[in-house]
């Protein structure tokens, strides 16, 4: 399911949901740890794991260079949200009767035609995550794949500018 655009007064919100089949717990845990982390978004490492705390966008072209995210916002095992370059991404994370509901909401700052690439990779890195938590490793990142919605998503985005 691809995520939805609303327009707010001076910025875009981005949201996907996934019901999950998971405890809260399960899934905070693929969220936060590193070691499971990285299986589905490698360039992320989490430093300090609280409100103003910091995250690591690795490079990962071998020179160890990163840039420094700031934590925004974190409630354990219910909110963890950051800075995305001028834009911010939270997760939200709630129990359901039938496991929990992970949302991730993007706000925007302005749709530009690298929106599309951002949206198009987190749908990607979200069916990874899933597939973490089902017992699969991908060892590479589904290029294919994100090529696939990435045309979905400039589609999106071009319809939520008009």
């Amino acid at each position: 399911m691809l995520a939805t655009i609303s327009q707010q007064a001076n910025h875009s919100i981005a949201q996907f949901a996934r019901p999950l089949p998971y405890s809260v717990d399960a899934v905070w845990a693929v969220l936060t740890e590193n070691d499971k982390l990285q299986k589905w978004m490698g360039n992320l490492e989490i430093i300090e794991l609280r409100k103003n705390g910091k995250i690591h966008f690795n490079m990962n072209d071998g020179t160890d260079a990163f840039e420094e995210i700031a934590i925004i916002d974190f409630i354990d095992k219910e909110v963890l949200a950051f800075e995305w370059g001028t834009d911010t991404v939270r997760f939200e994370v709630s129990p359901t009767s039938e496991g929990c509901q992970l949302r991730l909401i993007e706000s925007i700052h302005a749709l530009t035609e690298h929106t599309a690439k951002d949206l198009a990779g987190w749908h990607i890195c979200l069916n990874l995550l899933t597939d973490l938590l089902n017992g699969i490793v991908h060892n590479e990142f589904p290029m294919d794949d994100w090529q696939k919605r990435y045309t979905d998503y400039q589609l999106l985005v071009d319809n939520s500018k008009a």
